[in-house]
């Protein structure tokens, strides 16, 4: 599998109840295609996954597979403290027609390298299907080494990564050393150099609310090679990329995003609270600026 373009991580839209609202979600996906984007991922960080039960993951993945069909591939995220867990996700993904897995390491038990991998292998095993690994140590607390990379990627399904280490070398690491893995942007203030290295996708949870911005960085990178255009994009995008950094907010950011632009997002689930009103005041601001210095490098 080719992995190409802009892949958005869906939000799970949630009443004030905490359940979750179908018909937000099927909205969202709409939204999401209509926009232009490549591929979607359902359950992943910015699904809100980790507050989620077993049930309503695998639920909430049929659904997105039932409103996508076959318009663009769908990336099903299998990310759980127990491996058992993990297996539940990945044999759900190839039980509904889901085109490819993301892998992350399993979150507190710390695992060594050789460790990580045979968990690696057997989720693969478990659904046969193409694998982008998930590589954010900040959120899982190792990361994934030359001797986890070597010993995964024997099977034949490991294809790509999405790199979210925030550290460069890595970037350089994988671009010269495993060309053989196809390398994702997962940390979107780098995204520019992600592009300068081979990088040909980019998961950004931002373009849940701004797809049509993260698609032009990328048409300007990654398809026409003008990192002139490129870097203008970026510079006009990176007082967004520290909104939603600061302060742990990522998530209710880009709830928020969603809700600017006229759909339901709801709230985080707890532990996490929505935005302040300076908060959202604060992104407003900054996401009015994005979009029409964006517009205005694209109407050149």
């Amino acid at each position: 599998m080719k992995f190409e373009g802009i892949y958005t991580p869906v939000i799970t839209p949630h009443r004030d109840d905490g359940s979750i609202d179908r018909d937000a979600f099927a909205a969202q996906i709409e939204h999401l295609i209509a926009a232009g984007v490549h591929g979607l991922i359902n359950g992943g960080s910015t699904g809100e996954y980790y507050a989620q039960s077993m049930a309503e993951r695998v639920e909430l993945a049929a659904f997105a597979k039932e409103v996508i069909g076959k318009r663009v591939p769908l990336i099903v995220g299998t990310v759980a403290i127990r491996l058992e867990d993990s297996i539940i996700m990945a044999d759900a993904a190839a039980k509904i027609g889901a085109d490819a897995l993301l892998v992350g390491s399993p979150p507190y038990s710390v695992p060594t390298e050789r460790e990580n991998a045979l968990n690696t292998l057997a989720i693969d095993r478990a659904a046969d299907l193409p694998v982008m690994l998930y590589n954010y140590p900040g959120r899982m607390g190792i990361n994934m080494g030359e001797e986890f990379l070597d010993r995964v990627c024997r099977s034949r399904n490991i294809v790509a990564i999405k790199e979210s280490s925030g550290d460069i070398n890595r970037v350089h690491l994988l671009a010269r050393d495993y060309p053989h893995i196809q390398m994702s942007c997962g940390m979107d203030d780098q995204a520019l150099e992600f592009f300068a290295w081979g990088a040909r996708s980019w998961v950004c949870g931002g373009s849940n609310f701004l797809p049509a911005e993260h698609v032009a960085l990328w048409q300007a990178c990654a398809v026409e090679g003008n990192f002139d255009k490129g870097r203008r994009i970026m510079s006009a995008m990176m007082p967004l990329m520290r909104v939603l950094e600061q302060g742990g907010k990522f998530i209710q950011c880009i709830k928020h995003g969603v809700e600017m632009e006229g759909r339901y997002a709801g709230p985080p689930r707890p532990p996490l609270k929505a935005l302040n009103k300076d908060d959202k005041r604060q992104l407003e601001q900054v996401v009015r600026v994005l979009k029409r210095t964006v517009a205005e490098i694209e109407a050149e």
